[in-house]
């Protein structure tokens, strides 16, 4: 392996030797060190506790000292993300590609949910740590016996998981803007009451629809359940639409299939002609 091709990141990201310092004592950090001090911060009070003076605070050592195996701050970001993103299942549901797809989609969630800070993380650049393309693995390898084309796999894998990363920040940014204690389908239900004292069908027909169908009925469901029905709501509408992607490539490629035979014949009529 050529390891002078691969950038200092992803060098970290997958722990290859550390480029020996050419002067001074051996360090006494490492890669894994700081990086899991990190994790641990930001499990326990968000991504904004993870600082390098609070690391370097929990380590005894100093703030500029990490930078030789972090390199930089927006590096440790994507060096936590990778290490907090537990491996995912190695067993997916049999049945196709839908119920396969679904898990993945599914386990994904539960990761933000233990660890909401990751979807905080700017997307700066494409996962390229050995957890994050472990997830990757896992989430093509239900779409391997489509016809689908790798260009559609891999945008169908970053819709799901970018439809994953959303949902929860929603669910984070709604939980941030309601009182405490109060549940999504209570903040729901006073909503649609108090849009009914002000939508009028002539000016918003299909929002005063809605609200007629009780959408925002009053509802004692907790927040966690609420959160979890949408996401899978939501879900199988995007495997609905990757349904029909899936369908649209595998009768093309039936298509493209019969297309010689049927080339054959025609020729074979007009030879007959």
């Amino acid at each position: 392996m050529n390891e002078d091709a691969v950038p200092d990141l992803i060098r970290r990201q997958w722990r290859l030797p550390e480029r020996p310092a050419r002067l001074g004592r051996r360090p006494t950090l490492d890669v894994e060190t700081v990086v899991t001090a990190a994790v641990e911060l930001a499990d326990a009070a968000g991504l904004e506790a993870a600082t390098l003076p609070r690391i370097s605070e929990k380590l005894g050592v100093t703030a500029m000292s990490l930078y030789r195996h972090i390199g930089s701050k927006e590096d440790l970001l994507q060096l936590m993300v990778d290490a907090a993103s537990d491996v995912p299942s190695t067993s997916p549901p049999p049945g196709g590609w839908r119920p396969g797809v679904r898990h993945w989609a599914l386990e994904l969630w539960e990761l933000y949910r233990r660890r909401p800070w990751i979807a905080y993380v700017p997307l700066h650049r494409a996962p390229s740590g050995p957890n994050q393309i472990l997830w990757l693995e896992r989430g093509l390898e239900p779409l391997a016996a489509t016809r689908l084309t790798w260009e559609q796999r891999i945008r169908a894998v970053n819709l799901l998981s970018g439809f994953v990363r959303q949902s929860n920040l929603l669910g984070q940014d709604l939980h941030e803007g309601r009182p405490a204690g109060q549940a999504q389908a209570q903040a729901e239900h006073e909503y649609g009451l108090a849009l009914t004292q002000l939508i009028t069908a002539d000016r918003f027909p299909n929002v005063a629809e809605m609200l007629t169908a009780d959408v925002f009925a009053e509802s004692d469901e907790p927040t966690h359940v609420t959160e979890r029905k949408e996401f899978t709501d939501g879900l199988e509408l995007v495997l609905d639409g990757l349904q029909t992607r899936i369908q649209d490539a595998e009768t093309s490629a039936d298509d493209d299939a019969d297309a010689p035979e049927a080339d054959a014949d025609a020729g074979g009529d007009a030879r007959m002609s």
